[in-house]
């Protein structure tokens, strides 16, 4: 018997779905009793969908699969309007979409990178590498495209004018590059890695600036900055998140901040919303969870999928949250009501009960879970604003 390393204990109760018979109409919406927010199932892939993002102004969602087709989705309807086949002979692990939505990239097990036009559907260029292509994603400019590979644990980087390789950093990792992402000024790459450690490579210096080892007590499965580029977040399977402060370094004196004790199994993907006020997060334990960022607590769980939540992704304006499993669909969730849910106003009142006011700007704000509010008397905002302070006090003089 092979043991899944990502097992967990799964003894709690199963929220049931009544399953509909072949006469019966499909239901507009199914709401699901636990999280009381509405969601539809897309249906449409045969296999693992392993990448879902919003697009065209969130009026569509494009999203790959283990069946080695990339899908268009129509928000509105929940259908597929357009299917990018018959190019990979492997499974797709990722997708990603250039900011004025006209080119898709798609890095495969095949050994393939592709790039396609969104119009015609067609294949614009194709990279051949050495391994098999873990994850891939675009610049916000365009410009480029990264990469990461099993083998040699590199990442790649190639113009996505001319597919050619610019930059191909072997050995980046000690071992297999889980996933790699572009910062929001496309000055430096993010990887992450099996080795347990996060790396930030350097566009224009050529050269890896920043590195954290031991980020997570296990594997680090994914990667996203927020849209200002203040904050990385990293999703492990020691089953936690964790938030690092990278455009100030301050996370070097005062480390991550630590979102867990929610998942119970593996944590495989993350998000954030465009103004990081939430993140979101799907993991092993089939659940998707909201986070808030100034908090660093949870606001809602998400329950539903059948299998392992590979992906997740939020809509610009927040109301929407599409969730891609390897149960072969994905969900999209109106999460546009949900501070009115129970569960997401009780959440509020114990953050509210942990406010203090900052002793800097004098406004209120949360304190973490683990904060001692005789050692942390500023907000988040002030301190960031002035890192060169202390963020602790000086201990008296003898």
């Amino acid at each position: 018997m092979v043991l899944d390393p990502l097992a967990v204990d799964d003894d709690e109760e199963k929220p049931v779905l009544a399953e509909l018979g072949p006469e019966e109409e499909q239901p507009v919406w199914e709401s699901e009793k636990l999280s009381q927010v509405p969601f539809r199932v897309l249906r449409g892939h045969t296999h693992a969908v392993s990448s879902c993002h919003f697009c065209f102004e969130d009026t569509k969602i494009i999203s790959c699969s283990h069946d080695r087709t990339a899908k268009l989705w129509d928000v509105s309807k929940c259908i597929p309007i357009h299917v990018f086949g018959e190019e990979h002979t492997a499974p797709i692990s990722e997708c990603n979409l250039t900011a004025d939505n006209k080119r898709m990239v798609t890095s495969s097990y095949d050994k393939t990178v592709k790039a396609w036009d969104m119009e015609t559907g067609k294949v614009l260029w194709s990279v051949s590498l050495e391994g098999l292509v873990t994850s891939c994603n675009i610049s916000s400019d365009g410009k480029y495209v990264v990469s990461s590979l099993d083998v040699d644990n590199a990442v790649c980087i190639i113009d996505s004018a001319t597919a050619v390789t610019v930059a191909c950093i072997n050995d980046h990792h000690m071992s297999t590059v889980t996933r790699c992402c572009f910062d929001p000024d496309n000055q430096r790459v993010c990887s992450v890695s099996t080795d347990r450690t996060i790396k930030l490579w350097d566009m224009a210096a050529q050269s890896t600036t920043v590195t954290i080892t031991q980020g997570h007590a296990n594997v680090i499965s994914d990667c996203c900055f927020s849209l200002n580029g203040r904050l990385l977040c990293t999703a492990s399977w020691d089953k936690s998140l964790k938030l690092w402060d990278i455009n100030t370094g301050e996370f070097r004196r005062r480390g991550p901040d630590s979102l867990h004790k929610v998942h119970k199994g593996s944590v495989s993907a993350c998000a954030f919303s465009t103004d990081a006020s939430v993140l979101i997060s799907g993991g092993y334990d089939k659940v998707i969870v909201l986070w808030d960022v100034d908090a660093a607590c949870k606001k809602l769980i998400l329950k539903g999928h059948e299998d392992w939540v590979l992906d997740v992704a939020l809509s610009s304006n927040k109301k929407w949250l599409i969730s891609s499993s390897k149960d072969s669909t994905l969900r999209l969730w109106n999460i546009e009501n949900c501070e009115q849910i129970p569960a997401v106003i009780e959440n509020k009142k114990i953050i509210g009960s942990r406010m203090i006011q900052c002793e800097e700007c004098e406004k209120p704000f949360p304190l973490e879970l683990l904060d001692d509010p005789n050692l942390i008397t500023r907000c988040v905002f002030c301190r960031l604003a002035s890192p060169s302070r202390n963020v602790f006090p000086l201990p008296p003089a003898p």
